[in-house]
């Protein structure tokens, strides 16, 4: 009997709702802007060429946000296609530059000076789209009239129809101007398929589609095609990057039914399947089935290799993208870890087949390149003894330089860098100091010299735990760094989560919470805000604080069972759900004890409610148990101040006038709002 190690059922992609659609009649492509602005669009396309970014001359237009809409553009009533259309917010940035004798005699030395400043703004901005396998780019032509241009607001948006797009595949969409004076806009959109369509009818490719069955079999992956045996079609394999186009892997055309193998050494988490019926103009329908999967993501690294292209340069080629950041180290004969070279150097960020560089001025066989991925080693490789041999029993010495470009040198050693002044070949060299590599009979004859330092190590030593000491002090007086952690389920709920945020600031806490970062958030991203406050909070030795509520359960249990996040009501400000891609797997690999706790409030969720998952760390429930929720938000060794019960007073006196706004607001009788599991009267509270 087979053995399942994975089993996915699709129809040319997964569509979780069902859209019903805008319909545009007429085959050419068209514009219009807000009250106020006009705009025009180029009766052609353009070549794709962003330029490089060059200073604004005064005040510009830039684009600030984009935003998709799904609809049709039909030939006639049953004769349509999928178009994707896209409005470009723009706001006035920059601003006009005082003239010098404006400056020295206080006032305007010139009047035609003022004119430019009444004058409307002009913009050449362009939209450019990739989607497997075509690309295209367009130019609009935006002015704002003067009376509308104040530096820094929203001066309103153009919309754009429309780019047509095939059923299921992935647009990548691209906004800047023409020159470019800022980083562009980008943002991904996924089509739905023929199921997710309500006006399926409309559209003739959809009419008879293949459908697809992915499924295991022991270590093979079979690619079932249930279509009729007179069907024709076409198959495609293909790696999906994130810059730059997709990577084919295989074709074939095909006709009937259909199984073809694959080995799961060969899955990988880019790995995607194109699939179309051979007829005019039919639609290519793509779906990425391992993007979460485990093994696949075992698999990419297993095959992923550095490459020393010169002295001085390598890269890391890879089938996907990936996230990744390296360094070097140093290995000694004998078995011994390489021992990263950070400090002095530093970890640089990866970019899959991106050319790095270390500035080396000679290489060395004993010199490795350490690759890590979510803090753990990945790759290591040591690119340069295939050129210059084996590794040597050489000592690696660091040079240092001081402010007055006094210098002292240290020799690594698995211990650590003991000092010794020495002469050798130099392999590093920058503004800090340089690495040495000496052979080891010379340091080893100068070992004796060390002796007499002893007593000043012992002094340093001495010198140095004061120091800890003393930094540890200061860092018990500046508090311990939370991050809170919410799902935005109406405004009420996030004036609660305010108050109780606010309320712990007035404790030894370092509070972060998206509501406090909204301008960080909009401009990051959810996902990669939530990631940089996660990685500094835990680093600073911090904790994470999952506050649950009815919807963020909601979607816990939606990911816990699917895998992702599937389409909802949702703000764009909601980092709890960005969160969930970089919190699971805390939960999943055991590291959340100690880093994170769970919390509810009394009357909304019983902590019964919260996935069994998201229990193996304390919740608590609030404000019954808040000397317990705070003695938990202490640092780990910090010994239970005997002021905590009085914390928690202030702490339960400051929120309860926001609960009692929550669950008693005026002329609402009700006595509980809460809904989903575990919500509802008594809820929290044991009836």
């Amino acid at each position: 009997m087979p053995v399942p190690w994975f089993l996915l059922s699709l129809a040319l992609g997964r569509s979780p709702v069902v859209l019903s659609l805008e319909r545009l009649v007429g085959p050419q492509d068209a514009t219009h802007c807000s009250p106020g602005l006009s705009c025009r669009l180029w009766d052609s396309d353009i070549l794709c060429l962003p330029g490089d970014i060059v200073p604004a001359p005064g005040p510009v237009l830039a684009p600030t946000h984009l935003q998709t809409e799904l609809v049709l553009r039909c030939q006639k009533e049953t004769d349509c296609d999928l178009c994707l259309r896209v409005a470009v917010h723009l706001a006035v940035h920059g601003h006009w530059e005082e003239p010098e004798d404006e400056e020295k005699f206080g006032g305007a030395a010139d009047s035609g000076v003022e004119e430019p400043r009444n004058a409307s703004l002009q913009a050449q901005v362009v939209l450019s789209f990739q989607a497997y396998p075509t690309a295209r780019c367009v130019l609009l032509e935006v002015q704002v009239p003067a009376a509308l241009v104040q530096f820094g607001q929203s001066v309103g948006s153009v919309v754009y129809d429309c780019f047509e797009a095939a059923l299921g595949s992935e647009v990548r969409i691209w906004s800047y101007t023409q020159p470019r004076y800022e980083k562009e806009l980008n943002h991904t959109q996924q089509l739905p398929d023929c199921r997710g369509l309500e006006v399926w009818n409309s559209i003739p490719s959809c009419w008879a589609l293949p459908w697809l069955n992915v499924s295991a079999d022991g270590d093979n992956v079979h690619l079932v095609l249930n279509v009729s045996e007179e069907q024709h079609f076409g198959l495609s394999l293909y790696w999906n990057q994130v810059q730059g186009p997709p990577k084919p892997r295989w074709h074939k055309n095909l006709t009937g039914p259909q199984i073809i193998t694959l080995n799961h050494t060969d899955l990988v988490p880019c790995l995607c399947i194109q699939v179309w019926p051979l007829e005019p103009d039919s639609v290519r329908t793509n779906i990425c089935p391992f993007r979460e999967d485990p093994r696949a993501h075992q698999n990419l690294w297993q095959a992923a290799r550095l490459q020393l292209l010169t002295l001085q340069s390598w890269l890391l080629d890879a089938p996907c993208s990936l996230p990744a950041e390296a360094a070097l180290c140093w290995r000694a004969p004998g078995g011994d870890p390489c021992q990263p070279l950070v400090p002095p150097l530093s970890w640089e960020n990866v970019t899959v087949d991106k050319v790095l560089e270390f500035p080396l001025l000679k290489g060395h066989p004993n010199l490795c390149v350490q690759v890590n991925s979510s803090e753990k080693l990945q790759l290591q490789e040591c690119l340069w003894a295939d050129s210059l041999g084996p590794l040597k029993d050489d000592v690696l010495l660091l040079e240092t330089r001081g402010p007055q470009d006094n210098r002292s040198l240290c020799a690594l050693e698995p211990s650590g860098c003991t000092s010794l002044p020495s002469k050798a070949s130099t392999l590093w060299d920058d503004d800090l100091g340089a690495l040495w590599a000496c052979p080891m009979d010379k340091y080893i004859h100068k070992r004796w010299a060390l002796v007499w330092l002893a007593c000043l190590l012992f002094a340093a030593a001495l010198s140095l735990i004061l120091l800890l000491k003393k930094d540890h002090a200061k860092a018990a007086a500046r508090g311990r760094a939370a991050l809170l952690l919410y799902s935005a389920d109406d405004s009420g709920f996030e004036r609660l989560v305010g108050a109780l945020a606010s309320a712990l600031c007035q404790l030894p806490l370092r509070v972060a919470v998206d509501l406090w970062s909204r301008r960080e958030l909009s401009a990051q991203g959810p996902v990669a805000w939530f990631h940089a406050q996660r990685r500094q909070t835990l680093q600073e030795g911090g904790v994470v604080v999952l506050l649950f509520s009815p919807g963020a359960v909601a979607l816990c249990s939606e990911w816990l069972q699917d895998g992702v996040s599937g389409p909802g009501a949702h703000g764009p400000h909601d980092a709890f759900r960005a969160s969930l891609s970089c919190v699971l797997p805390d939960f999943l690999q055991g590291r959340a004890p100690g880093s994170y706790v769970g919390a509810c409030f009394d009357r909304l969720l019983h902590p019964d409610a919260v996935p069994a998952l998201f229990r193996t760390v304390p919740v608590f429930t609030l404000p019954s148990q808040l000397p317990d929720f705070l003695g938990a938000l202490q640092q780990p060794r910090a010994p239970r101040s005997g002021r905590l019960q009085e914390r928690a007073e202030q702490v339960s006196r400051a929120l309860q006038p926001a609960l009692d706004s929550y669950f008693h607001p005026p002329g609402t009788p009700a006595p509980g709002r809460g809904v989903g599991p575990g919500a509802g009267p008594g809820a929290g509270d044991g009836t």
